[in-house]
Protein backbone atom coordinates (compact mmCIF):
# COMPACT_ATOMS: atom_id res chain seq x y z
CA UNK A 1 0.00 0.00 0.00
CA UNK A 2 1.84 3.02 -1.21
CA UNK A 3 0.57 6.24 0.21
CA UNK A 4 0.44 9.35 -1.88
CA UNK A 5 2.74 12.12 -0.64
CA UNK A 6 0.95 14.61 1.58
CA UNK A 7 0.09 17.85 -0.09
CA UNK A 8 1.36 21.00 1.52
CA UNK A 9 -1.30 23.05 3.27
CA UNK A 10 0.40 26.27 2.15
CA UNK A 11 0.47 27.18 -1.51
CA UNK A 12 3.73 28.09 -3.19
CA UNK A 13 2.74 31.74 -3.59
CA UNK A 14 1.77 31.98 0.08
CA UNK A 15 5.11 30.37 1.09
CA UNK A 16 7.03 32.86 -1.09
CA UNK A 17 5.07 35.76 0.40
CA UNK A 18 5.87 34.60 3.96
CA UNK A 19 9.55 34.14 3.12
CA UNK A 20 9.87 37.64 1.71
CA UNK A 21 8.04 39.10 4.69
CA UNK A 22 10.35 37.26 7.11
CA UNK A 23 13.43 38.46 5.22
CA UNK A 24 12.17 42.07 5.27
CA UNK A 25 11.47 41.87 9.01
CA UNK A 26 14.90 40.34 9.66
CA UNK A 27 16.60 43.09 7.63
CA UNK A 28 14.70 45.78 9.57
CA UNK A 29 15.66 44.18 12.89
CA UNK A 30 19.30 43.99 11.81
CA UNK A 31 19.35 47.67 10.89
CA UNK A 32 17.70 48.55 14.21
CA UNK A 33 20.30 46.61 16.24
CA UNK A 34 23.14 48.24 14.24
CA UNK A 35 21.74 51.69 14.99
CA UNK A 36 21.31 50.82 18.70
CA UNK A 37 24.93 49.64 18.91
CA UNK A 38 26.17 52.80 17.20
CA UNK A 39 24.21 55.00 19.64
CA UNK A 40 25.39 52.96 22.62
CA UNK A 41 28.99 53.32 21.44
CA UNK A 42 28.62 57.11 21.13
CA UNK A 43 27.09 57.38 24.63
CA UNK A 44 29.86 55.25 26.15
CA UNK A 45 32.58 57.28 24.43
CA UNK A 46 31.08 60.60 25.58
CA UNK A 47 30.96 59.27 29.15
CA UNK A 48 34.52 57.91 29.16
CA UNK A 49 36.16 60.61 27.05
CA UNK A 50 34.85 64.08 27.79
CA UNK A 51 35.33 66.67 25.04
CA UNK A 52 38.61 68.61 25.29
CA UNK A 53 38.63 72.31 26.12
CA UNK A 54 41.79 73.55 24.40
CA UNK A 55 40.96 77.21 24.00
CA UNK A 56 42.65 79.59 26.46
CA UNK A 57 45.26 77.06 27.69
CA UNK A 58 48.92 77.96 28.01
CA UNK A 59 51.72 75.89 26.46
CA UNK A 60 52.53 74.32 29.84
CA UNK A 61 48.87 73.37 30.37
CA UNK A 62 48.74 71.82 26.87
CA UNK A 63 51.92 69.84 27.60
CA UNK A 64 50.48 68.61 30.90
CA UNK A 65 47.25 67.62 29.10
CA UNK A 66 49.26 65.71 26.46
CA UNK A 67 51.21 63.87 29.18
CA UNK A 68 47.96 62.95 30.94
CA UNK A 69 46.45 61.67 27.67
CA UNK A 70 49.59 59.58 27.00
CA UNK A 71 49.39 58.09 30.47
CA UNK A 72 45.73 57.15 29.91
CA UNK A 73 46.58 55.66 26.52
CA UNK A 74 49.29 53.52 28.13
CA UNK A 75 46.84 52.26 30.76
CA UNK A 76 44.28 51.39 28.08
CA UNK A 77 46.94 49.63 25.96
CA UNK A 78 47.99 47.53 28.97
CA UNK A 79 44.37 46.53 29.61
CA UNK A 80 43.87 45.72 25.92
CA UNK A 81 47.02 43.55 25.91
CA UNK A 82 45.85 41.69 29.03
CA UNK A 83 42.43 41.07 27.53
CA UNK A 84 43.98 39.86 24.25
CA UNK A 85 46.25 37.46 26.16
CA UNK A 86 43.26 36.06 28.08
CA UNK A 87 41.27 35.65 24.87
CA UNK A 88 44.19 33.90 23.12
CA UNK A 89 44.60 31.56 26.11
CA UNK A 90 40.89 30.76 26.13
CA UNK A 91 40.84 30.16 22.38
CA UNK A 92 43.79 27.74 22.68
CA UNK A 93 42.10 25.94 25.58
CA UNK A 94 38.87 25.63 23.58
CA UNK A 95 40.78 24.20 20.61
CA UNK A 96 42.52 21.66 22.87
CA UNK A 97 39.23 20.61 24.44
CA UNK A 98 37.59 20.29 21.02
CA UNK A 99 40.49 18.11 19.90
CA UNK A 100 40.11 15.90 22.99
CA UNK A 101 36.38 15.56 22.37
CA UNK A 102 37.05 14.67 18.76
CA UNK A 103 39.60 12.04 19.81
CA UNK A 104 37.23 10.57 22.40
CA UNK A 105 34.56 10.16 19.77
CA UNK A 106 37.02 8.06 17.82
CA UNK A 107 36.36 9.63 14.45
CA UNK A 108 39.97 10.50 13.72
CA UNK A 109 41.03 9.85 10.18
CA UNK A 110 44.35 8.13 9.90
CA UNK A 111 46.46 9.47 7.07
CA UNK A 112 47.24 7.06 4.26
CA UNK A 113 50.82 5.93 4.60
CA UNK A 114 52.92 5.96 1.49
CA UNK A 115 55.71 3.56 0.72
CA UNK A 116 59.05 5.32 0.63
CA UNK A 117 61.99 3.86 -1.22
CA UNK A 118 65.12 4.59 0.78
CA UNK A 119 68.49 2.88 0.93
CA UNK A 120 69.92 1.41 4.12
CA UNK A 121 72.61 4.11 4.22
CA UNK A 122 70.05 6.89 3.89
CA UNK A 123 67.87 5.29 6.59
CA UNK A 124 70.81 5.06 8.98
CA UNK A 125 71.70 8.64 8.19
CA UNK A 126 68.16 9.71 8.99
CA UNK A 127 68.01 7.70 12.21
CA UNK A 128 71.48 8.30 13.58
CA UNK A 129 72.19 11.67 12.06
CA UNK A 130 75.71 12.43 10.94
CA UNK A 131 77.28 9.89 13.33
CA UNK A 132 77.53 7.22 10.64
CA UNK A 133 79.21 8.60 7.55
CA UNK A 134 80.59 5.48 5.91
CA UNK A 135 78.34 2.64 4.87
CA UNK A 136 77.96 -0.12 7.41
CA UNK A 137 78.74 -3.70 6.39
CA UNK A 138 75.73 -5.59 7.68
CA UNK A 139 77.06 -8.98 6.58
CA UNK A 140 80.09 -8.64 8.87
CA UNK A 141 77.85 -8.55 11.95
CA UNK A 142 75.86 -11.63 11.01
CA UNK A 143 76.31 -14.79 13.03
CA UNK A 144 77.97 -17.54 11.06
CA UNK A 145 76.59 -21.05 11.28
CA UNK A 146 78.77 -24.02 10.45
CA UNK A 147 76.97 -26.78 8.63
CA UNK A 148 77.81 -30.31 9.64
CA UNK A 149 78.75 -32.50 6.81
CA UNK A 150 76.12 -35.09 6.21
CA UNK A 151 77.28 -38.64 6.14
CA UNK A 152 76.77 -39.87 2.65
CA UNK A 153 76.12 -43.52 2.22
CA UNK A 154 78.01 -45.14 -0.47
CA UNK A 155 75.89 -45.58 -3.48
CA UNK A 156 75.92 -49.17 -4.48
CA UNK A 157 73.83 -51.23 -6.68
CA UNK A 158 70.37 -51.29 -5.12
CA UNK A 159 69.68 -54.81 -6.30
CA UNK A 160 72.48 -56.19 -4.13
CA UNK A 161 71.15 -54.24 -1.14
CA UNK A 162 67.64 -55.66 -1.63
CA UNK A 163 68.92 -59.22 -1.86
CA UNK A 164 70.97 -58.79 1.32
CA UNK A 165 68.05 -57.35 3.27
CA UNK A 166 65.46 -59.81 2.06
CA UNK A 167 66.22 -62.59 4.55
CA UNK A 168 66.22 -62.66 8.32
CA UNK A 169 69.79 -61.44 8.54
CA UNK A 170 68.77 -58.29 6.67
CA UNK A 171 66.05 -57.49 9.18
CA UNK A 172 68.47 -58.12 12.00
CA UNK A 173 70.89 -55.63 10.48
CA UNK A 174 68.12 -53.01 10.25
CA UNK A 175 67.13 -53.63 13.86
CA UNK A 176 70.73 -53.29 15.07
CA UNK A 177 71.27 -50.15 12.96
CA UNK A 178 68.30 -48.40 14.58
CA UNK A 179 69.59 -48.95 18.11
Amino acid sequence: MSEAPKKSKITASRRLFLKTKLLKTAAEMLEKTKEERRLQKEVTLTELVPPLQLSGLSVQDLQALCKELHRKIDVVDEERYDVEAKVAKNVKEIEDLNQKVFELKGKMKRPALRRVKISADAMLGALLGSKVKESVDFKANLKTVKKEEEKKEEVTDWRKNVEAMSGMEGRKKLFNANQ
